[in-house]
């Protein structure tokens, strides 16, 4: 039984990039801007990008780049 509904993480990705999202790292902290580029390894790129930490505003920042091996997962805003 085939589902032609399946999508992969590509197509995931294609789909939030341009858009806001929330990038949560190995250490608790989040990222919440827009998603501006990413690679192979998930190292990505935001724009207007704003750090959060339990939930509070801790640092602003223009552009932001975060490496991928920190990274723990990637969600719409």
């Amino acid at each position: 039984m085939e589902n032609t509904n399946l999508k992969t993480p590509a197509d995931f990705l294609q789909k939030i990039l341009g858009k806001p999202v929330y990038v949560r790292l190995h250490s608790g902290i989040y990222y919440k801007g827009t998603l501006a580029c990413l690679d192979g390894y998930m190292n990505i790129a935001l724009e207007n990008t704003e750090e959060l930490y339990e939930g509070k505003v801790t640092n602003s920042y223009g552009d932001a780049f975060i490496r991928g091996n920190n990274v723990l997962y990637i969600s719409p805003a």
